[in-house]
């Protein structure tokens, strides 16, 4: 898996839980999909962030969803990786 180096301490970070995932819980983890309503909101702070409208409070909410979707794909990387390690 190659990640940025921003994300190299949270891969890491990842590993002893990817770790306790069985084949059937990795593949529920993989197919996790976003509530449709908190898809809708960071989409509108996406398309502000291109824009440079991001007031300061949510220019703080999308950081923390950025960050939270990088842990999740991270989370959801090492689980493909278990699934293919167990095929």
């Amino acid at each position: 898996m190659h990640l940025p180096k921003a994300a190299i301490g949270l891969d890491h970070l990842v590993q002893p839980l990817s770790d306790c995932l069985t084949p059937e819980s990795a593949k529920r983890l993989v197919g996790l999909k976003p509530d449709p309503r908190l898809q809708d909101r960071i989409n509108e702070l996406s398309a502000k962030s291109s824009a440079g409208t991001l007031t300061e409070p949510e220019r703080e909410e999308y950081a923390r969803y950025v960050s939270f979707g990088t842990f999740v794909a991270i989370l959801k990387a090492k689980a493909r990786q278990s699934i293919t390690r167990h095929a």
